[in-house]
C-alpha cells in the first residue's frame, strides 16, 4: 500500500481452462510459475505496445486455486496501474477511464504463449503425468488436447478500476493469506459429512475424506511465492522506474492537490519515520497488541532467562 501510485487501478483476472487443471495439478510448481509468467509478460507487452497504451504499467499478481466449493481452479488476480510511465521515463501515461487494454487481446496472447511454452515443457520431457493426467502422456492425446484449447477462448476479465488503490489491496489482501475455507463457512462438521456455505445460501456436501482431499490439493509447494509484483513494482524497479512514474504523476498534479506540509523536493515517504510492524497491526486491524485483550490493560513482556536457567515460581506459589 505504500508503493502504490496514486492513480485507480484496474482488477484483472486469468483463468486457465478446465482441461488444463489435471495437468496443473501434477505439475503444481513448474505450471503455476509458468501461469504468473504468462500473464506478467502478457500484461506488460499488450500494454507498451503504441497501439494500445504504449506506457509501462505496475502489477501485483496474486495465486488462486480453489473455487467456492473447494474444486481445483487455478486463476491469477491481477492489479494492475490504470495508465504506466511512459518510454522515455519522463511522463505519464493515463489509461481511459473505464479501459485499460482489450480483454480478447489479453485472452489470445495470454493462451497463445502458455501453450506455446507448454509444448515445449512436453517436448523437453520435463512434465509428469499422472492421476487424470495420464492419458496426455501419449503424444496424440496431447496435441489433440493442445489444438482443442487453441481454438477456445480462454476467460480473461477485467473489473471497473477502483478510484483508491488501497481500496483494491484491502479487498485482495482478504485472500492472500487466507486458506482454502474459512471457519465461518463451516455449517456442520460430522463423522459421515461436512457442509459448509459456497455462495449466497447454497451449500456443499462432502464426505470427510472429499472434503480433506479437496481442501489439501490447494495446498502450494513449499516456499512458493504466491505474490508476486511486475514492471513498475518489479524489485529491481522500485528505486529507479517507480520512483520515476511517481516523480511524473506529481509533476502533473494540479498545485492545489499538493500537501500544504510538505516542502518543495521533499518526499514525506521518505522524511516520515518508518512505522513498526504493531504500529502498522493497530492501523490496518484497530488491536492493539501492546494490550491486554481480556482486562485492556498494558501487556508486559519480560525476556525469557537463558536457556537451562532456573525460573522462579509465579508469584504467589511456592
Amino acid at each position: 500500500m505504500q508503493r502504490a501510485l496514486p492513480v485507480p487501478h484496474f482488477h484483472v483476472v486469468f483463468t486457465l481452462p478446465a482441461e488444463l487443471r489435471p495437468l496443473v495439478a501434477h505439475n503444481r510448481e513448474r505450471l503455476f510459475t509458468l501461469l504468473f509468467d504468462t500473464v506478467a509478460s502478457t500484461l506488460l507487452d499488450v500494454a507498451r505496445d503504441p497501439k494500445r497504451l504504449g506506457a509501462l504499467v505496475g502489477i501485483t499478481a496474486v495465486l488462486h486455486t480453489w473455487a467456492r466449493n473447494l474444486s481445483f481452479h487455478p486463476h491469477l488476480h491481477c492489479i494492475v496501474t490504470a495508465g504506466g510511465l511512459a518510454p522515455d521515463g519522463r511522463a505519464w501515461v493515463p489509461s481511459a477511464e473505464r479501459f485499460l487494454l482489450p480483454v480478447k487481446v489479453l485472452s489470445r496472447v495470454f493462451r497463445g504463449r502458455f501453450l506455446a511454452a507448454l509444448a515445449q515443457m512436453y517436448e523437453r520431457g520435463e512434465l509428469a503425468f499422472g492421476g487424470g493426467a495420464a492419458p496426455l502422456g501419449d503424444g496424440a492425446a496431447f496435441a489433440r488436447l493442445r489444438d482443442a484449447l487453441y481454438r477456445k477462448d480462454w476467460v480473461v476479465y477485467a473489473k471497473a478500476p477502483f478510484a483508491n488503490p488501497n481500496a483494491l489491496l484491502r479487498y485482495l489482501g482478504q485472500y492472500t493469506h487466507r486458506v482454502a475455507i474459512s471457519n465461518h463457512r463451516l455449517l456442520d462438521v460430522g463423522d459421515h459429512e461436512v457442509v459448509f456455505r459456497t455462495r449466497g445460501r447454497q451449500v456443499c456436501r462432502l464426505e470427510p475424506l472429499e472434503f480433506i482431499r479437496r481442501f489439501l490439493q490447494h495446498v502450494l509447494p513449499r516456499g512458493f511465492v504466491k505474490i508476486r509484483h511486475y514492471g513498475l513494482l518489479a524489485a529491481g524497479n522500485i528505486n529507479t522506474k517507480l520512483a520515476a512514474a511517481r516523480a511524473a504523476l506529481e509533476t502533473a498534479a494540479p498545485a492545489d492537490a499538493a500537501t500544504p506540509s510538505a516542502q518543495p523536493g521533499s518526499d514525506p515517504r521518505v522524511d516520515a519515520e518508518v512505522p513498526s510492524w504493531r504500529d502498522l497491526f493497530r492501523e490496518l486491524t484497530g488491536i492493539d497488541l501492546g494490550r491486554c485483550p481480556v482486562c485492556d490493560g498494558p501487556l508486559v513482556i519480560a525476556p525469557l532467562p537463558p536457556l537451562g536457567a532456573a525460573r522462579a515460581p509465579p508469584s504467589g506459589i511456592s
